[in-house]
């Protein structure tokens, strides 16, 4: 069972889903009112892009054992481990985190990482509705 506190993975579904609705840029210098263009800008991929930093660092900020487990939770809801498993994921994170580093950058690079830690919440019984009802 994982550490990390399921409102801190539950925020990073809701950021990396926010992500991954971003598209190319098709105009690289929107310039005037974003009101006249529909604010269409806001889901493109800008070099900028505030919802990309924006998880960045929240990744960066989190301790060590905590981006360990979000890159093995990825991992298992993935596929790439089972929940019996869990310790050779957390294990296998910590060498790759060692070797590497840049966890949130290697989240960021992987597609459908919201459905991917979803899923893995979910192998544990856990998701962001019971979060969520919790909090309100």
């Amino acid at each position: 069972m994982p550490d990390i506190s399921p409102d801190k993975v539950c925020y990073l579904i809701i950021k990396a889903r926010e992500f991954d609705a971003k598209v190319g840029v098709e105009e690289p210098d929107p310039g005037g009112n974003p009101s006249d263009s529909g604010s269409l800008e806001v889901l493109q991929d800008y070099a900028d892009d505030l919802t990309y930093q924006e998880v960045k660092t929240f990744v960066d900020d989190l301790n060590e054992d905590e981006q360990i487990e979000l890159v093995a939770l990825m991992w298992l809801g993935r596929g790439d481990y089972s929940v019996d498993e869990w310790d050779d994921a957390c294990e296998e994170a910590r060498r790759a985190r060692d070797e590497h580093g840049h966890t949130a950058d290697y989240l960021l690079g992987a597609p459908l990482l919201g459905d991917y830690l979803e899923e893995a919440l979910s192998l544990f019984d856990q998701s962001c509705e019971d979060i969520t009802a919790i909090h309100l």
